[in-house]
């Protein structure tokens, strides 16, 4: 298979340390589990990331626990029904990471921002709230048509953005379900987009399950079968709630490294 198939090895590399890094997916699905893993598995370890992800789940938790990140932006950090991400919750609280704060609409603005080219997005989000307080970097501004108080959001920057697929085809296009997160606005704002994928097809086609990401959107594509998992891909499998009950449990007491380390081996 020709580029822009490689191995996740060769993926992995493209990651250095210090960069912004997304992680695509929803919650508990297709989120790219296999590709954490690989960078895992390496003998020196990424370090000083800022993780940025619509909500951040168990894989970016494991990246969390194992000294990768520095930084996490996201609307929302944890493991549904499953409670807390346990390694994001002590470092939070313990100040070893910071949290940049953020909700839906900033992260929305400040995408749009960084796709449409300018420093920031103005917006009427935030307004008569005390979020303004905890983020410095984030402005009000004057509406120069209405004399309105906007907030202006600024860009957010993206170096690599990893997203998770059912499927990519000879020609390099990726097949995603429609739980899309923001996948598709990852494949806009990031100067690298990595897909692994369940399997690769002659060729794909159209289907009301689930949307096309046509070549070049992806600079890469590794196939990565069961590369969600714990987490669901469907409707090829869905959510391995007792791994991840074990996950949780292993990190409450105190046991992460040996989880990952067992994590890693898989």
């Amino acid at each position: 298979m020709n580029k822009p198939y490689v191995t996740l090895s060769e993926a992995v590399d493209e990651i250095e340390n210090g960069m912004t890094l997304a992680l695509g997916g929803m919650t508990l699905y297709r989120r790219p589990m296999g590709f954490v893993r690989g960078m895992l598995q390496q003998e020196n370890r990424l370090k000083d990331l800022t993780l940025l992800s619509f909500t951040g789940s168990v894989e970016s938790d494991m990246l969390v626990g194992a000294g990768c990140v520095k930084a996490v932006r996201s609307a929302y950090f944890g493991l549904e029904s499953f409670g807390l991400a346990p390694m994001f919750t002590q470092m939070a609280q313990t100040g070893d990471i910071q949290v940049i704060e953020e909700t839906e609409a900033s992260i929305v603005m400040g995408i749009r921002a960084q796709i449409s080219g300018v420093g920031f997005m103005p917006s009427n989000a935030w307004i008569g709230t005390d979020l303004p307080a905890l983020r410095p970097d984030v402005k009000t501004i004057v509406d120069p048509y209405t004399n309105d108080e906007l907030i202006a959001f600024p860009a957010i920057p993206c170096d690599v953005a990893v997203i998770h697929g059912l499927a990519g085809d000879k020609h390099g296009n990726v097949l995603i379900n429609n739980n899309l997160g923001i996948d598709m606005e990852l494949v806009y704002v990031a100067d690298t987009v990595i897909a692994t994928v369940e399997e690769v097809v002659e060729e794909l086609k159209p289907t009301a399950d689930g949307v096309i990401l046509p070549f070049p959107g992806c600079d890469m594509v590794v196939h990565l079968p069961y590369g969600a998992m714990p987490t669901s891909c469907y409707p090829l499998y869905g959510v391995q709630g007792g791994n991840i009950l074990q996950y949780v449990e292993a990190c409450n007491a105190g046991n992460f490294e040996k989880y990952l380390s067992k994590f890693i081996q898989e």
